[in-house]
C-alpha cells in the first residue's frame, strides 16, 4: 500500500500540520512498526499510558505473527512450506479467509497471494523488469485460489511450491482495528504509515496531491472511520495487478473512507488497481466512499465520498 501523505490535525487546531493533544487527558506515542511510523493519540480518563502500551503491544504481536519480512513469522513459515499444510492460529485463518472474500468481491483486483509476482518484479529490492518467462512462471505461482484454508484441521496450505502470502495491502488496516479495540478508550486516532483510524469525535485529515505530497488537495472530517490511500507517487510503480501480473499504471492515487481499517486498506489498493473509471463504477455500485485523485489535477468522487463533504483545495491557490 502506498503511504499517502495524510496531514492529521484536530478540528480545534487546524493550523497545526501535526497532531497534538488538546487536553491533559490525552497521550501521544510514536514508534516504528512494520517498517513505518506508527502514531497513537488517545483521549479519555483512566490510565491512558497503559492503554497506549497495550495498543502498541498488539501491533507488535500482529507483526511478529504475520510479517513476511520476518522469516520466523507464521506466515513466512507458510510461504516456506512449499505446498505442505501448516498449522495456523484461528485468528490468522480467519483473517486470510476475510481477504479471500475481498478477492472475490473485488473481482480479483485485490489478492493476498502475490509473493511470487513481488519477487519477479523485485518490488522489495528497488524494482526490475522480469523476463517474459520469469513473469509467466510467477503468474502460475500467484493467486488466491492457491491458498487452501482448512478451519477444521486448523491448517493453511499453498498449492504451489513457490506461492506466498504478501500482507502489505491489508495487515496495517487489520492492526489499526485491533489496536483500537485493545486500547479501549472513548476517543482517539491512530496513524499507521499514513492510514488513519479515528473514533469518538471528529478529526480533520488532509489528503495530499499525488503529484506533490507536500501539497494538500482535499480535506475532510473523519470519525468512527478509517482513511487509506494508495498510489505510486512515493514508491514508483510498485502496485501490481493480480489479474495480469503486471505493474499498475501511474495515474494518481485513491482515497477510501470505510468504517474499519481493514476494509479501507484493502479497498484503497483494489480501487487503484481497477483504475479511475472501473474503480469509480465499482465504488458507486458498492456504496464505498472513494476519491480518485488524478495526475491531471481532477478529482473524481463516489456519491458516498461526496456525502462526507470534503473540501477541495483549488489548484490555482498553489
Amino acid at each position: 500500500m502506498f503511504i499517502c501523505s495524510l496531514l492529521l490535525t484536530l478540528l480545534t487546531s487546524l493550523a497545526s500540520p501535526m497532531p497534538r493533544s488538546v487536553s491533559a487527558s490525552a497521550v501521544d506515542r510514536t514508534v516504528l512498526a512494520m517498517g513505518t511510523e506508527l502514531r497513537v493519540h488517545l483521549e479519555g480518563s483512566g490510565d491512558l499510558a497503559k492503554a497506549s502500551e497495550a495498543a502498541l503491544a498488539e501491533s507488535a504481536r500482529i507483526e511478529a505473527a504475520c510479517s513476511t519480512w520476518n522469516p520466523a513469522s507464521a506466515w513466512s513459515r507458510l510461504n516456506a512450506a512449499r505446498g505442505a499444510a501448516l498449522p495456523l492460529a484461528k485468528e490468522w485463518l480467519d483473517l486470510l479467509g476475510q481477504i479471500q472474500v475481498w478477492n472475490r468481491e473485488t473481482e480479483g483486483a485485490f489478492d493476498p497471494v502475490l509473493m511470487a509476482l513481488i519477487q519477479a518484479w523485485g518490488t522489495r529490492e528497488g524494482g526490475r523488469t522480469p523476463a517474459p518467462q520469469v513473469l509467466a512462471e510467477a503468474r502460475q505461482a500467484a493467486g488466491s485460489a492457491l491458498l487452501v484454508l482448512d478451519r477444521k484441521a486448523g491448517t493453511a496450505r499453498l498449492q504451489h511450491p513457490r506461492a506466498g502470502v504478501e500482507e502489505g495491502g491489508f495487515l496495517k488496516g487489520y492492526a489499526l482495528d485491533a489496536m483500537r479495540r485493545t486500547a479501549g478508550v472513548p476517543s482517539g486516532w491512530i496513524d499507521f504509515g499514513g492510514q488513519v483510524l479515528a473514533w469518538g469525535r471528529p478529526f480533520s485529515v488532509d489528503i495530499a496531491d499525488p503529484r506533490d505530497r507536500r501539497q494538500v488537495r482535499c480535506s475532510l472530517e473523519l470519525t468512527e472511520a478509517s482513511l487509506s490511500c494508495s498510489g505510486t507517487s512515493e514508491r514508483g510503480r510498485h502496485l501490481l495487478d493480480p489479474r495480469t501480473g503486471g505493474r499498475c499504471p501511474a495515474w494518481g492515487s485513491t482515497a477510501v473512507v470505510a468504517a474499519d481499517g481493514l476494509s479501507a486498506d484493502v479497498l484503497s489498493t483494489a480501487l487503484y488497481v481497477l483504475g479511475p473509471e472501473a474503480g469509480l463504477a465499482w465504488a458507486e455500485g458498492h456504496a464505498v466512499a472513494a476519491a480518485f485523485l488524478l495526475d491531471d489535477g481532477n478529482v473524481r468522487m463516489s456519491s458516498a465520498f461526496r456525502a462526507l463533504r470534503p473540501t477541495l483545495v483549488p489548484l490555482e491557490s498553489r
